[in-house]
C-alpha cells in the first residue's frame, strides 16, 4: 500500500505529462473517481488532466504525506499536504480511498483542511 500511495503522490509531483500517465498508470484504475472540494473527475486520462491544471496553478508544488496510511479491508485513508518549492503550505487534506479488485486505486474523496473533532 505505501509504495502504491508513493506512486499516487509522485503522479501530483510531476509536471510532465508523460510521466504523470506512466505513474498513473501503475496505480489508478482507467474508470477511477478522483473527488475533491473544487473537483469532480471520472477516469485516469480526466484525472491526469486536473493534475496538470494544478501544477500549472502551482509550478513545482509538492504533496508530501503528513501520516501513515491507514488501511482495512479495500480502504484507505492518510493526511497531506501541498508545499511550495521554497516549503510554505498552501493546502492540506485527508484523502480516503479505496482500491478495485486487482490492487489499483479506483477512488479517492479529498478533504481540505485538518480533520475537524
Amino acid at each position: 500500500m505505501t509504495e502504491l500511495i508513493e506512486t499516487y503522490s509522485a503522479a501530483w509531483c510531476t509536471e510532465d505529462a508523460g510521466e504523470r500517465a506512466a505513474l498513473l498508470a501503475a496505480c489508478w484504475h482507467p474508470d477511477g473517481q478522483y473527488q475533491d472540494p473544487g473537483a469532480d473527475v471520472q477516469g485516469r486520462d480526466a484525472l491526469a488532466a486536473h493534475i496538470g491544471s494544478v501544477q500549472a496553478q502551482f509550478p513545482g508544488a509538492r504533496i508530501e504525506l503528513t501520516s501513515g496510511i491507514s488501511t482495512h479491508h479495500d480502504n484507505f485513508y492518510f493526511a497531506w499536504h501541498l508545499a511550495l518549492p521554497e516549503g510554505a503550505v498552501i493546502v492540506e487534506g485527508v484523502d480516503f480511498g479505496r482500491l478495485s479488485s486487482d490492487g489499483l486505486i479506483t477512488s479517492i474523496c479529498g478533504f481540505f483542511g485538518p480533520p475537524h473533532g
